[in-house]
Parts: C-alpha cells; sequence; structure tokens
C-alpha cells in the first residue's frame, strides 16, 4: 500500500545544472521530504515541499549534543529511462542501526522507501544521465527539541534531501596515495563507529588536514586502542588482495557496516574469489608488501562506488601497491558494480529496484 503524503509542489522550478560541472552536495532538487515526530504521536505528517531552509529553535539538542544520523544513496536513470535504485532497503536497515545507537526512534522502512519512491517520482527529471552521474539522495534525522538536558530528546525531524552529482571519477579511476593514521583516532569498540553519525566524520578531518599537506588523498584508520588493526580508509570500508585472497577488517563496534562493501563481498563470493573477514595489522600488511604478495588494495563506499590505492605510507615507509596501477579485481568490481546500478548489466542479485 502507497504511503500517504502530502504534496505541496513549488511553484517555480530552478533551472537543471550542467551535469559537465556538477560538484557533490552543492545543487539541491525543487523539493525535499520531511516528517515530525513526538514522543507523544510517534513519526507523523510526512510531507513533501518545496525544498527550502529549515527553522529551527537555537535550542534544538542536535546542536548541542550531535543527536542526529543519515544515510547516502543513489538514484540512477537506466537506458530505457526508467529510474532505478541500488539496494536501498539495505540504507533503511542501516539508518535503524545508527538510530538505535543514537537513540533515536526507529522509522518504518517500507514507508521510508515509499516515501523516497513518491519524491523521487516528482524529481526524477533532476537525474543525470550523462556517463557517471547520478541523483545523490541523504535521508537524516536530527534533535529538534529545545532543551538543554543531557537526555535523549523527545522531537525529531526526518528529512530526504537530494543532489545531482557528477562522476566520481572525471578523468577515469586512478589509485591514491593513502597516509596510515596512528594518532588520531575515528572511533573506538563501544563508542559509535559503527553508526552513520556527524561526529564521526567531522573527528576524522585534522588528520585529513594532515594527510592533505603531506600529498595523501585519504587517511586510512586504525584501531583506536592498540592503534594495531586496520579499520577504515577515509570514510570508506577496505580491502587488501594479499597472495590471491581478499581480506577486509571484520565488523565491529567500531566499523560502517557499509552497503558497498557488503555486495563487494558478495561478488567475490559469487566469483568465487577467495573473500575473507577478519581483524588485520599493519604489520601484516607491510609484511605482505614487502614479500611480493600484496597485490591489490581499494577502498568501497556509495560515492566512489570502488577507490583503488596505489601507495601505502606507515611510519615513514612508503609501499607501492601493483605499481600504482589499478588491479584486475579492483577494476572488475567497479565496473561490475556500476555497471549493475545503472541497469547495464545483468543483476543476478536483485540488488536494483525500479521505481
Amino acid at each position: 500500500m502507497e504511503a500517504t503524503v502530502a504534496i505541496t509542489k513549488a511553484e517555480t522550478l530552478k533551472p537543471k545544472p550542467d551535469p559537465e560541472t556538477l560538484q557533490f552536495g552543492k545543487t539541491f532538487t525543487d523539493h525535499m521530504f520531511t516528517m515530525q515526530y513526538s514522543s507523544e504521536k510517534g513519526w507523523f505528517y510526512p510531507e513533501i515541499k518545496p525544498y527550502a531552509p529549515v527553522e529551527i529553535d537555537p535550542a534544538a539538542m542536535v546542536f548541542h549534543y550531535s543527536q542526529s544520523v543519515f544515510e547516502g544513496l543513489k538514484a540512477y536513470k537506466n537506458e530505457d529511462g526508467e529510474v532505478i535504485l541500488f539496494r536501498p532497503e539495505e540504507n533503511f536497515k542501516r539508518l535503524n542501526r545508527s538510530n538505535k545507537r543514537l537513540s533515536i526512534p526507529p522509522v518504518n522502512e517500507e514507508l521510508a522507501l515509499d516515501y523516497l519512491r513518491q519524491l523521487l517520482e516528482l524529481e526524477k527529471d533532476w537525474i543525470p544521465t550523462a556517463e557517471g552521474t547520478s541523483l545523490y539522495i541523504r535521508p537524516f534525522i536530527i534533535a529538534t527539541e529545545p532543551s538543554l538536558q543531557v537526555a535523549p530528546a523527545h522531537r525529531y525531524q526526518f528529512f530526504i534531501i537530494m543532489s545531482p552529482v557528477g562522476s566520481y571519477y572525471p578523468e577515469g579511476i586512478h589509485p591514491v596515495s593513502i597516509m596510515v593514521e596512528d594518532h588520531f583516532t575515528r572511533a573506538a569498540r563501544g563508542g559509535t563507529g559503527t553508526a552513520k553519525t556527524g561526529g564521526n566524520y567531522s573527528a576524522g578531518y585534522n588528520a585529513q588536514a594532515k594527510a592533505s599537506q603531506e600529498g595523501h588523498a585519504q587517511v586510512l584508520w586504525l584501531d583506536g586502542v592498540e592503534k594495531k588493526y586496520v579499520e577504515e580508509v577515509g570514510s570508506m570500508n577496505v580491502f587488501f588482495k594479499i597472495d590471491g585472497e581478499v581480506v577486509t577488517p571484520q565488523l565491529n563496534d567500531s566499523i560502517l557496516q557499509g552497503v558497498t562493501r557488503k555486495s563487494v563481498i558478495e561478488l567475490l563470493e559469487h566469483w568465487s574469489v577467495p573473500v575473507t573477514e577478519r581483524k588485520i595489522t599493519m604489520q601484516e600488511i607491510f609484511d605482505a608488501h614487502r614479500e611480493g604478495k600484496l597485490e591489490e588494495a581499494f577502498g568501497s563506499g556509495t560515492a566512489a562506488v570502488i577507490s583503488p590505492i596505489g601507495e601505502l605510507t606507515w611510519k615513514g615507509e612508503t609501499m607501492i601497491v601493483n605499481g600504482r596501477e589499478t588491479g584486475d579485481t579492483t577494476r572488475d568490481l567497479y565496473q561490475t558494480l556500476t555497471r549493475i546500478q545503472t541497469g547495464k548489466q545483468d543483476d543476478p542479485f536483485n540488488w536494483v529496484m525500479k521505481i
């Protein structure tokens, strides 16, 4: 059954941006979705309305105690002009996992997906069709109760906003340089690392700035206790191909359960490529490189899908991965996932949802 949504259409529509000059998250569609929550009513009044600034009390608890969660997924158009999503149910499952960790009331996942579907039907002309482009979708929830009490809020607002984005690799997919961070901590077990919440990302800015100053594209995060075990790269999950086997850090309280990560593992298993989730030390990566067994390395996430790693710098040592070239497994994963996502290749996993 279709979820009932109040729809107010914009009187004036914005001009669509040039797909050749799109920047990530800088341009937004004509409409957005909102829904309110109170402890008395639960979630109520779902609404699609013109995209506009939000009026919010300065004492709203999100400003003071960072009670917020968000998601990120993309919409595409296939060659027949149909709007398609890639595993959106997984994003709303993860939204609720984040909600639970941040003491935010859960949303009905099926209804949330239907609200998104109705928003996309209204905004489908905003989906760019040039190679590598898509419509980025950002669902998020913030605590809106005006209070300075240190306790979970009693009022929240759920939003979905959307932004047409350009190709992550306008000049083609290229391996990047990564700095292993051994001082700053992204997250620790028992914390909020497994949730998609804003503080996890702003806490990484210092380390990212340091990496950029030293000529690196991203940071490789180690565990927050021993600074020994590999966890994530930038805001992505990370994989290494060592002596024919693909390994990735096993999930724990400080590693995000990525939708692309899950898809990579399932795709490798489908190809009968050995893939293992386990604890991985940075020393193991270093030793594998020294022994000539580190064949490939890459990150996975919604924005880039697959990001090959060409070199790793750790404790003053630089490890060159596959001659700074994209490896076969990395390239195959990128091409297969992006072709499934855009409807250019058969989807044997039923990952794609048509709107």
